[in-house]
């Protein structure tokens, strides 16, 4: 059976999220089961403490195997931490045959060539993302097989991490028994779930704002032009809540997703909260307007930092398909308004784009429409194009960029 499902698995700072699929003899995927659990352990996409990740992560495998006994031993995983870099790189090399045909072998060596740089031993690359190949001078080539040239490059951004990040999540699995059969970085795949072609031909966003942290991405032209993850997320919320209110941070959490709101100015001033209603132990009846305050205060400064990568690549208010928001903070009222208003550009609500699968039932139907599982389940799509033949993440990392450059290249 497990060769015949798979498993993505979203390892958050707050939730774990696992999405399991069947792939049909067609390679259609079919949607079987999604789950949402505590997580333990983690801090910011790192491994904080290694007992408490391995038991959460035991917690979610074990109930997903009631129903799809050795499932575990096909998941594809995220990896999203502020650790993880983006940087370009670009590799030349001679066309090797007599009669200058660019060959199967030349763009072999040229991509293995864009990723010969200098890194510290700690670090290793999990994406080589082709943006284009260049032939004697003329770029924007998607592929250059069969072309004529005596020279041909590639322009790649690749995606590296801090190598001991990856194998403490590695090793969290595999104390479970569990195998990872392909590493992907966690904006890609919530990308793969959540934006259309048309949004990445256009020129667009994607935010995803997780609880400790969130991730930018930008495309233009149907490519991937850059991407970082910023080291802050819903969870600075709650703790600013949990300071203004003076309440602890399960009230605090509890708060947020009841009564706060983006823009304070839509909340009426004199609609208030009883805290003991929330935490017993808690006092106090802030309003509803003060609790949004703090919340948006929070999302300016958010979204300030957001401008400041986009105007690195001066595109802050230069995107014509805008700004769309994925992950649990992007299930906050009134995100939308005030994402238009901070960042100058069309915004909204990135739900998971199911259309190429089969969805098991209505109810699951109704769960995937949250902007909370566009990771995981973008995660099932990756690993749905995968050969079934590969196994383990270091060759998959490098199997998978194939199939990154017919995603991310028009």
């Amino acid at each position: 059976m497990s060769q015949n499902y798979i498993v993505g698995l979203d390892i958050g700072s707050s939730t774990i999220k696992a999405a399991v699929a069947e792939v049909k003899k067609d390679g259609k995927l079919s949607l079987r089961k999604i789950l949402k659990m505590p997580s333990r352990g983690i801090r910011k996409g790192v491994v904080d403490e290694l007992p408490e990740v391995t038991s959460a992560v035991n917690q979610v495998l074990s109930e997903v195997k009631k129903d799809f006994p050795g499932v575990h031993k096909n998941i594809f995983l995220n990896t999203g931490s502020a650790q993880v870099r983006v940087q370009p790189s670009r590799g030349i090399v001679a066309v090797s045959r007599a009669d200058y045909e660019v060959c199967q072998d030349d763009i072999d060596r040229v991509i293995q060539a864009s990723q010969a740089i200098k890194l510290p031993p700690n670090r290793m690359i999990i994406h080589s993302i082709t943006r284009e190949f260049v032939v004697d001078g003329v770029g924007d080539i998607r592929d250059p097989l069969g072309m004529i040239g005596n020279r041909l490059e590639a322009n790649v951004l690749l995606v590296d991490a801090f190598s001991p990040s990856i194998k403490n999540l590695s090793k969290c699995l595999e104390t479970n028994g569990a195998s990872i059969t392909g590493l992907i970085f966690g904006p890609l795949a919530s990308g793969r779930s959540v934006l259309s072609k048309n949004q990445r031909d256009l020129g667009v966003a994607l935010v995803d704002i997780g609880f400790g942290t969130t991730s930018l991405s930008v495309y233009e032209e149907g490519k991937l032009i850059y991407a970082s993850v910023l080291p802050f997320g819903a969870g600075n919320i709650t703790n600013d809540l949990a300071i203004g209110l003076k309440a602890s941070i399960e009230a605090a959490e509890a708060i947020k997703f009841s009564f706060g709101a983006a823009v304070a100015k839509d909340i009426p001033a004199r609609e208030t909260i009883d805290l003991r209603q929330v935490d017993p132990r808690a006092k106090g009846t802030p309003t509803r307007r003060f609790v949004a305050e703090i919340i948006e205060m929070r999302l300016v400064e958010m979204f300030e930092h957001i401008n400041k990568e986009l105007n690195k690549i001066e595109k802050a208010g230069k995107l014509p398909a805008g700004v769309v928001l994925a992950g649990s903070g992007a299930k906050m009222p009134g995100l939308v308004d005030l994402a238009k208003r901070e960042l100058h550009l069309p915004a909204q609500v990135g739900i998971p784009d199911v259309s190429n699968m089969e969805v098991a039932s209505g109810e699951l139907a109704l769960q995937i429409e949250d902007p909370e599982f566009a990771c995981s389940l973008g995660l099932l799509m990756w690993g749905g194009e995968e050969p079934r033949s590969a196994h383990k993440s270091s060759r998959n990392i490098s199997g998978l960029t194939k199939k990154l450059i017919n995603y991310f290249m028009p």
